[in-house]
């Protein structure tokens, strides 16, 4: 049993961060003030290969697997971009999944390129206003008409639809009395993003503001069969593939964050002398930030082992979803401990540590929820009865 980094883990993790110290804190903030996806960053990393670090060589990729992806995401994260940065790039990291698995040749070679080389970016739209995370139950409606389908519905939370060339959606082609299982008559694409049939609202969120988040309404988008992703009425299947990858990545994100705010804080420690000497020499102080450390290192090694299992074609479902729950609860309260460390001035933009808290909030929520993480431990691993 090896915990230890290979040297290509740390040659990852020294050359994303050197891409990242390229953008600093004033970067940061400006994109937190104003708005506006961090193009810099997005093509920093394209152009050295990385949008498909863990994307088959043939098409362009790394052909690298989720742990090194999760590294990846963790140095971005935690090199002061927080999830501002992180987001920006994390669907073109584990969204594609789906096509690399379960894609035609022609798909593969026509579909990735594009977003590896940073020449397109990609929307995920699943999530619908009134089914929350019961996916089962999505109402956009995917109808075939010849060889092309046409597309009727709502879509919503939905990141970088303001700035997307494609989007990978999954809509319902089988209404779902007619599907003979509640997963079935879901279909999977991957198309353009035609604005002329899209309507894209973004929504005013308390945090990442430089990642869009938006309410998108689809009327009439057509979409030609060769865009659609493995069979028809087998896309619930298909896009399960990428939800662990996705846990993965979030939690290593969530990490990142909480060791950056965790870092920021014991710097402020040293520094900060009230009566007469530094705060960071009380214990008040000191051990509620050592015990964040912990946590967020017990999440990472989660973390690690998830992404283990699932490069190595192990079952990784307890394990990913332990990681991002482990990892945004050890998240959240490191960022909230680095506020509470600064006092007044964390709640100071000038500081950023206020800027971390309220991204932290975003591994907590998304992609799915802590209390159905429970729940879907309970039943899958401790054999408990299904509560929903």
């Amino acid at each position: 049993m090896d915990f230890a980094l290979t040297p290509q883990h740390e040659a990852l993790q020294e050359a994303i961060g050197r891409i990242c110290a390229d953008l600093g804190d004033d970067y940061w903030l400006m994109r937190d003030r104003q708005g506006g996806f961090p193009t810099e960053l997005h093509q920093a990393l394209a152009k050295g290969g990385w949008l498909g670090v863990c994307m088959p060589e043939d098409v362009g990729g790394a052909g690298l697997g989720i742990t090194e992806a999760a590294l990846m995401m963790q140095t971005i994260a935690q090199s002061g971009a927080g999830m501002s940065g992180a987001s920006a790039i994390h669907m073109n990291i584990f969204g594609l999944q789906p096509v690399v698995v379960f894609g035609t040749e022609e798909q593969k070679q026509r579909m990735l390129p594009p977003l590896i080389e940073g020449r397109e970016r990609a929307c995920f739209a699943v999530t619908e206003p009134n089914t929350g995370l019961d996916t089962t139950q999505l109402k956009t409606r995917a109808e075939r008409r010849g060889d092309r389908y046409v597309v009727h519905g709502q879509k919503v939370w939905i990141s970088t639809a303001q700035v997307a060339e494609k989007m990978l959606l999954l809509a319902r082609t089988t209404p779902a009395e007619q599907a003979r299982k509640r997963t079935e008559g879901l279909s999977l694409f991957y198309t353009d993003f035609d604005r002329s049939r899209i309507e894209v609202r973004e929504i005013e969120k308390m945090g990442r503001k430089a990642v869009d988040s938006n309410q998108v309404f689809i009327d009439g988008l057509e979409i030609p069969v060769e865009d659609r992703i493995g069979e028809e009425g087998q896309g619930f299947r298909y896009i399960l593939h990428g939800m662990n990858p996705e846990r993965i990545l979030i939690a290593a994100e969530a990490a990142g964050l909480g060791h950056l705010a965790v870092s920021r804080a014991a710097a402020y420690a040293k520094d900060r002398v009230v009566f007469g000497r530094p705060i960071g020499q009380n214990q008040a102080i000191q051990h509620p930030l050592a015990e964040c450390w912990m946590e967020l290192e017990a999440a990472r090694l989660m973390t690690m082992n998830a992404a283990w299992r699932y490069d190595s074609g192990l079952e990784c479902g307890a394990q990913a979803n332990a990681a991002k729950y482990l990892a945004a609860e050890a998240g959240f309260k490191a960022c909230q401990q680095a506020v509470m460390t600064h006092g007044g001035f964390g709640y100071a933009k000038e500081y950023h540590v206020e800027r971390y808290l309220r991204e932290s909030m975003i591994p907590r929520i998304a992609p799915v929820s802590p209390q159905l993480i429970l729940s879907f431990v309970a039943e899958r691993v401790l054999g408990l009865p299904k509560s929903y």
